[in-house]
């Protein structure tokens, strides 16, 4: 496992039912939020869905991410069920045993880098800046 900027540390309460990462919301397309996770990891004590659509929109992008146990659909529609081709999920250049790709939902993007950039630190995070205006703690 690499140096993470984040651990997630998925712990079910149910062993045989597997939870979620994330359940990310967009009512429409011109919502610009939406989860991106890079550099991180995620472990537990079981399998877990990287996430559901809690709106039809929804829109969750792992980078760069170290994954113990995924499940082999790793995506669930959920409230986008009618056309989950309206959701933005991706796994970009992932790693560990729950990174295989192979059994994921038909409809997971697979971004270009343009559509990467998008969703970079400077382009979707920091694109007016604010990150620039914390202040500094010494």
């Amino acid at each position: 496992m690499s140096n993470s900027s984040c651990v997630i540390n998925a712990v079910g309460r149910f062993p045989n039912l597997p939870g979620f990462v994330t359940a990310q919301g967009r009512s429409s397309a011109d919502d610009p939020s939406g989860f991106v996770f890079e550099g991180c990891s995620i472990k537990g004590n079981g399998e877990v869905n990287l996430g559901r659509a809690w709106e039809p929109y929804s829109r969750v992008i792992f980078k760069k991410t170290y994954f113990s146990e995924i499940t082999p659909q790793g995506w669930v529609a959920w409230r986008a069920a009618n056309d989950p081709s309206t959701t933005t999920y991706a796994e970009v250049d992932c790693k560990g045993p729950g990174a295989d790709t192979s059994k994921r939902v038909p409809w997971m993007k697979n971004l270009s880098s343009s559509e990467l950039y998008e969703f970079s630190f400077a382009s979707f995070i920091n694109s007016d800046r604010w990150v620039d205006k914390l202040p500094i703690i010494s």
